[in-house]
């Protein structure tokens, strides 16, 4: 049986004193992609700022496995460098910092190598198009003065350049419009069309991106851990039903 791509073995994270995910267990397979749906304060994004080694949220017990391999105490950096990817929730601004020059250290990072600035241009381009972003973004400050789509497109440009094995996408549908939710759906299937091996963890509170990217399982996540997993008939009953059927 192949290694699993990606595993969580009864993670308890804390933040600020509190204890926030409580033994969630996850496995994720390459090619696969995992919708997790819960309320909030169920311990969505502190799951994900977890996965991806953000210093503020600890690791109290438990395992985070990538290619059979214990990352649980590498840096975020170290992380990313290996396949990694997280799209956030509220992604920042970073002033004096254009989007070109951004991508083109993090794609030579990643691929521990330099990548010309012509290069990057071409590729960023051919992405730019399929997600509906105007060319001149690529000389803009990152995500300064974008809105709350064009913020999120952007996240999705960077992982199609920058290739990871794993994806965490954070809420990458909040704040969206049907449109734009659409392009970036588009967006996220044209990455998982070029590397079909791409496992996926969608972390979400809405069932209409799900129907845009049709996922493998779905998770409800309450209060800390996965209470119920499933197909997407699991995401069309909390449609109709709610969380209350859940908590306990």
């Amino acid at each position: 049986m192949p290694t699993p791509l990606f595993e969580v073995k009864d993670l308890h994270v804390t933040a600020e004193g509190q204890s926030i995910v409580k033994g969630l267990s996850l496995t994720i397979n390459k090619g696969e992609v995992h919708a997790i749906m819960g309320p909030n304060g169920s311990g969505k994004s502190t799951l994900a700022n977890t996965l991806l080694g953000n210093p503020d949220y600890k690791i109290k017990s438990g395992q985070i496995i990538f290619h059979g391999e214990d990352i649980s105490g590498w840096s975020t950096d170290a992380r990313a460098k290996a396949g990694m990817f997280l799209a956030f929730q509220y992604p920042q601004e970073i002033a004096g910092v254009s989007v070109i020059q951004f991508l083109r250290q993090a794609v030579s990072a990643r691929k521990a190598t330099d990548i010309s600035a012509l290069e990057i241009r071409f590729e960023m381009m051919e992405w730019m198009d399929k997600l509906g972003m105007d060319p001149s973004f690529s000389q803009r400050y990152l995500n300064e003065g974008f809105s709350g789509g064009e913020k999120k497109r952007n996240e999705i440009l960077q992982m199609a350049l920058l290739e990871p094995e794993i994806a965490i996408l954070d809420e990458t549908d909040s704040g969206l419009d049907i449109d734009a939710l659409r392009v970036v759906a588009r967006g996220v299937n044209e990455v998982r069309k070029k590397n079909p091996d791409l496992g996926v963890a969608l972390i979400t509170h809405y069932q209409r991106i799900l129907d845009e990217l049709s996922p493998d399982f779905v998770h409800i996540m309450i209060d800390g851990n996965i209470v119920a997993s499933g197909g997407m008939e699991l995401s069309e009953r909390l449609e109709s039903e709610g969380y209350e059927g859940w908590r306990k």
